[in-house]
């Protein structure tokens, strides 16, 4: 293990500094999550993940692995896993955005399990891998869009939401097929969501696909895609 355990205890002492207990049970609420809050709002995590990270330089990317992932597997309070996120993707730690990062992003993924822990590496972490390594990944993404867990089948359609022309158009509709009949709000939500990103770059294309597969998109995933048309 290369734990830089400074740079983690100043990210929870600076965590429980900026505490909130009077949004702590509305922000558990809102996330629906039986893990303790501490009220700590997303900007700030931001905020005290960067700080921290300039404090204390991770030099490998054993240092980064191992430090981002003590951060999360040791979390008691919620938002000390949306800053393990938010550490993993600090500027300053783009050499380590390799195809070695992939498993720590599995398991942010997994274990977080839920949107505001998962969007944010999917769409920022998960694209760029791609396109970096695009033959890779995207074997990765299409099992993922058929995995077991939805916020991998949720990652691997929304993984593509920045890429506008660099869309690779064959993996996203691979990866939204076989989801298609899936029931569950966020599979739905992320179909119309990878749809409606696209629309800036080829609008009659996602016309195309939504009238094509009309009867097999939900109305949540066909309302999404289309919202942002103009007439």
């Amino acid at each position: 293990m290369s734990v830089n355990r400074e740079l983690v205890s100043t990210v929870r002492r600076e965590l429980a500094a900026r505490a909130d207990p009077s949004k702590a049970p509305q922000m558990q609420a809102y996330l629906k999550t039986e893990m303790p809050c501490l009220g700590v709002t997303v900007p700030l995590q931001r905020e005290i993940a960067a700080q921290a990270a300039a404090a204390f330089p991770l030099e490998s990317f054993d240092d980064w692995r191992d430090t981002v992932l003590e951060l999360r597997r040791g979390a008691e309070q919620r938002e000390e896993l949306g800053c393990a996120g938010f550490l993993a993707g600090q500027r300053r730690y783009r050499a380590f955005q390799t195809r070695e990062a992939l498993p720590v992003y599995e398991e942010l993924i997994v274990q977080g399990a839920w949107w505001d822990l998962v969007d944010e590496i999917a769409t920022h972490r998960l694209g760029p891998l791609l396109l970096a390594y695009p033959a890779e990944m995207r074997r990765k993404m299409l099992a993922w869009s058929r995995d077991e867990s939805l916020w991998k089948r949720r990652s691997s359609i929304i993984c593509q939401v920045t890429l506008k022309k660099k869309t690779d158009l064959e993996l996203l509709y691979a990866c939204i097929e076989p989801n298609l009949g899936d029931r569950d709000f966020f599979i739905r939500k992320a179909i119309g969501w990878a749809l409606r990103s696209y629309v800036y770059t080829d609008p009659d294309e996602v016309v195309r696909y939504v009238h094509l597969n009309e009867s097999r998109l939900s109305p949540l995933s066909r309302r999404e895609a289309l919202k942002n048309l103009t007439s």
